[in-house]
């Protein structure tokens, strides 16, 4: 749904929002592959995309913190 609302306009890929819907997709697909029926390349590739996703919310943060202090 990130994915989508990116590619039309809808939503900022870079907001927190975005990176977390992201986020969330890949862990729920992981879980999937991980309980049901398990595929290397797709795990390593949910995998990837949620330490992207999770790194975006980090620098987020990150930015948040620097403009507080």
């Amino acid at each position: 749904m990130a994915y989508a609302g990116a590619a039309l306009g809808k939503l900022d890929p870079q907001r927190a929002l975005s990176l977390f819907v992201n986020l969330a997709g890949a862990c729920l697909i992981l879980f999937s592959l991980l309980t049901a029926s398990f595929n290397l390349s797709a795990t390593a590739m949910e995998g990837a995309w949620a330490l992207v996703s999770l790194a975006g919310l980090v620098r987020v943060g990150l930015r948040k913190l620097r403009k507080a202090g």
